[in-house]
């Protein structure tokens, strides 16, 4: 509200704000609870103005220290206090709040929380210094004893314990319109329970024949379990006007305490610091919990959902109890309902009989020796589909023992698939560019390759090898004659005939045209003429017998490998062979010198 004003009526505003505040205060703890050298049991105007430097700007400070100086030697002097002693009461109360202030300003970078357990430990050492250091500047300014300076210690840091939380968490809450997305039925329980803290209290000390003071714990420790902090600075505020207010008229189990005023005084004192000590941080450390219960709730969702979209469950199983707990999505993987009882055999069971001794084993593994591990198998669903999943695991130790194994479980089924068809798609393009898409036999590149490898294991280890060459014998005369078409035919019927009189190990393929080669492994000089021999008259024969096929011969040149270096000299010898073939008249196997 103050941001919107002019510079001069805020100034106004603070002042009058700060002045009637602190003199209304000062004055009733004068005429309330009086003590040793005339000093309220708790002094609520520093707990007042500490709270409005805390809320308003700081250009608005130096006009709030103008009224509160004459807000307190105002109500000083009407409470019979000399003047002297007025001021030097003033010069303190001003030096506490601004030393507080500051203390608070170089401790928390940020705007200060109470529901922050650090913060309020910060607030409560910056309280505890200032209210020190104003006991000591009013000590030296008067020249009163020790009992004085511990009754103003006392009373300046319950006022502001007990009076600033409220403050500054009350006008917070109107600043951020908190008040209205309250629920009705919030707002009603919150007056109840601060209104039965007050009944409470005065039950409490308006008689002396029963000691219960305890009761108005209750009720505050209640209020900061359903308000949080602003829940126990208000219940402590409403104690501390009524005990005060009561005592001080001499009701209660306190002000029937036998001794001076002094002891009654100090006693109430360290009755309400007990209950403040309690209640404040209890309620900090409640909002923490409740703060870090909806963060672990909202990342669990998250988690959640997380594992639903990418299909991934965790489980962990307990080596102690030896039990196993499973997420949601953990039980859909494994096809069954959320929530179903399951065990640490069941889960292994799951998987095909052929991957279970893996999985087994992996597991034992990894509790003896402490690893991480990861496994992938196939699972027997409670519907009857096999998938494929695949888990990721560590081991949880504790005093150098295995207790738990926590891990994932991803169904990879679509993944497994993929890859399949991928490696399907794979092997398909490989064989077509493989293969001679007339013949079906490899082709040269094919060929070469096959060669190359057959040759390295010849060199390498004396295995034997032979390379055959043939080409059709007139072939173009057949494609003239009969047409490309029927060409095509012949080249089929040949290299079918040729590829049946191989044997198994043998390889035959098409380098190109109505050219053939055949690669004969293992194959001794006399083995491999036999073998070469037979492809010829395969062919001769078989071509012959097919009537809507013309005749075809093939001739054939054949080298052994005699530790040549690489497949070409090789090739060379061989294709000089067939030339030698063609030359004496085709229809022929000739042998390489």
């Amino acid at each position: 509200m103050a941001r919107s004003l002019s510079p001069r009526v805020e100034a106004v505003f603070w002042f009058l704000l700060t002045a009637t505040g602190y003199f209304l205060l000062a004055s009733l703890s004068l005429y309330a609870t009086k003590g040793a050298d005339n000093i309220a049991a708790v002094w609520p105007p520093s707990g007042y103005f500490l709270a409005l430097l805390l809320l308003m700007p700081a250009r608005a400070r130096i006009y709030a220290f103008a009224g509160m100086a004459a807000a307190s030697l105002g109500a000083n002097m009407l409470g019979g206090t000399p003047l002297w002693t007025s001021i030097a009461f003033t010069v303190s109360n001003a030096g506490e709040a601004a030393l507080g202030l500051w203390l608070l300003r170089r401790r928390e970078t940020g705007e200060l929380s109470f529901m922050v357990p650090r913060s309020v430990a910060n607030f409560c050492f910056a309280a505890f210094i200032a209210s020190v250091a104003s006991a000591s500047l009013a000590l030296a300014l008067t020249g009163n004893g020790v009992d004085f300076f511990l009754s103003w210690m006392t009373t300046v840091l319950l006022g502001m314990l007990i009076v600033t939380p409220p403050i500054v968490m009350l006008a917070r809450m109107v600043g951020t319109n908190v008040f209205n997305n309250v629920p009705g039925g919030m707002k009603s329980e919150a007056a109840a329970i601060l209104t039965l803290t007050g009944l409470v209290t005065i039950l409490c000390f308006s008689q002396a024949q029963f000691p219960v003071t305890f009761l108005p714990c209750i009720a505050v420790v209640a209020a900061a379990y359903r308000l949080g902090p602003f829940g126990a600075g208000a219940g402590i505020l409403i104690v501390t006007i009524i005990a005060s207010l009561l005592t001080g008229q001499g009701y209660g189990p306190i002000a029937a305490i036998e001794g001076e005023q002094k002891i009654r005084v100090f006693f109430l004192q360290f009755y309400l610091l007990s209950l403040l000590f309690t209640t404040l941080p209890l309620a900090a450390l409640l909002i923490g919990r409740q703060r870090l219960a909806k963060r672990l709730e909202q990342s669990n969702r998250w988690l959640l959902q997380a594992e639903a979209a990418a299909l991934v469950g965790h489980w962990r199983v307990d080596l102690v109890r030896w039990t196993i707990t499973w997420s949601d999505q953990t039980y859909r993987v494994h096809g069954l309902e959320p929530g179903m009882p399951v065990d640490v055999d069941y889960s292994v069971k799951q998987y095909v009989a052929e991957d279970r001794l893996a999985v087994r084993k992996i597991l034992a593994d990894a509790v003896r020796t402490g690893e991480a591990f990861e496994f992938q198998g196939r699972i027997l669903r409670a519907d009857g589909k096999i998938r494929h999943v695949k888990s990721h695991g560590s081991i949880e130790m504790a005093r150098g023992k295995a207790v738990g194994i926590f891990g994932t479980v991803q169904d990879v089924t679509a993944t497994v698939e993929d890859a399949r068809i991928l490696e399907a798609a794979r092997s398909a393009a490989e064989r077509v560019a493989n293969t001679d898409m007339l013949t079906g036999l490899p082709n040269r590149r094919h060929t070469l390759a096959f060669l190359e490898k057959a040759l390295a294991g010849a060199r390498d280890h004396g295995a034997p090898l032979a390379v055959a060459i043939f080409d059709i014998d007139h072939f173009k005369r057949i494609n003239d004659t009969h047409g490309h078409a029927m060409g095509d035919t012949v080249i089929r019927r040949v290299a079918l005939r040729a590829k049946a009189a191989l044997r198994d190990e043998d390889m035959l393929g098409r380098i190109g045209g109505e050219e053939f080669v055949c690669i004969l492994q293992r194959s001794s000089a006399q083995a491999a003429e036999i073998v070469a021999e037979r492809v010829r008259k395969a062919v001769e024969t078989g071509t012959a017998s097919e009537e809507e096929v013309p005749d075809a011969t093939i001739s054939v040149g054949l080298a052994i490998y005699d530790g040549e270096t690489d497949i070409e000299e090789l090739l060379h010898r061989a294709d000089k062979a067939l030339y030698v073939a063609k030359r004496e008249g085709r229809n022929r196997l000739r042998m390489a010198a």
